[in-house]
């Protein structure tokens, strides 16, 4: 299975985030299995959030790919984020879309749908820049490391939230509780683990890319995560696929787990 797994130089060479973007995330009127799971992602987030206790100063985003609707309900939760992916050019995109410069991905028909999620009175702009001053560092992420960030030093997190990655890298399930124990090292003692991935899915497309993917069960996912030393507090399975012709997913979950232990300057 490992030798078929998609390689680090793969992502580097091959992963178009543009391409990317436009097939998950271009939110609009159109109806579709993804803008039906950007859906349920958006709203799962902002349940976590917003209508629950996942709070605090620091949350760290590992591996945010291209992406920022993972992070716009958690600003309303966090004063700080940290944004990380191994892919430059992911990197490159979120620092684009940071800078408002021109050509960065629209993401104004997203925004709209998390205001409207919330109740706020703010327009779509105000919620972006929200996001814009929460974000106080762009940093290179390896999760298969001992130290994911590189040695990079930061404080200690409230909150780790993983989207979408995991599955992406690593190759086996070992190696799945592997990240998950390096993963630990950031953050603090009872502290919170927000994880989101596909279930059951061998692959994923990017333009006419085939990227692997590990297949996960909700039994392996929940035996990783208290291997690895967090406990469960919650599990939810969203029993919705992405199109047969970009993945062959089987529903996809979302995890919310505290850190082993106990700190006194938890938020």
């Amino acid at each position: 299975m490992e030798s078929s797994f998609t390689s680090k130089d793969t992502y580097r060479s091959h992963f178009n985030p543009r391409d990317y973007l436009e097939k998950y995330y271009n939110f609009g009127p159109r109806h579709s299995s993804e803008n039906q799971i950007l859906r349920h992602l958006l709203r799962s987030l902002y349940k976590i959030f917003c209508l629950g206790d996942v709070k605090g100063d620091l949350l760290i985003d590992i591996g945010s790919g291209p992406t920022i609707y993972q992070l716009l309900s958690a600003c309303q939760s966090f004063k700080e984020i940290i944004v990380t992916d191994y892919v430059d050019q992911n990197l490159q995109e979120l620092k684009k879309w940071l800078k408002k410069e021109p050509g960065a991905f629209d993401w104004s028909p997203v925004v709209t749908y998390v205001c409207d999620l919330e109740g706020s009175r703010v327009e779509s702009w105000e919620k972006e820049e929200k996001l814009r001053q929460a974000v106080k560092h762009v940093l290179k992420c390896d999760v298969t490391q001992s130290q994911p960030l590189g040695g990079v030093p930061v404080p200690l997190a409230d909150c780790l939230l993983s989207s979408l990655c995991l599955d992406a890298a690593c190759p086996d399930i070992p190696a799945y509780r592997r990240a998950l124990e390096n993963l630990s090292s950031l953050l603090k003692p009872g502290g919170f683990l927000v994880i989101v991935d596909a279930l059951k899915s061998s692959y994923y497309m990017v333009g006419e890319q085939r990227f692997s993917s590990l297949s996960l069960s909700r039994e392996a996912v929940r035996a990783a995560v208290e291997e690895a030393g967090y406990t469960i507090e919650q599990f939810e399975v969203i029993p919705q696929s992405y199109s047969s012709t970009v993945a062959d997913n089987e529903g996809l979950f979302f995890l919310v787990g505290r850190k082993l232990g106990r700190s006194d300057d938890m938020v």
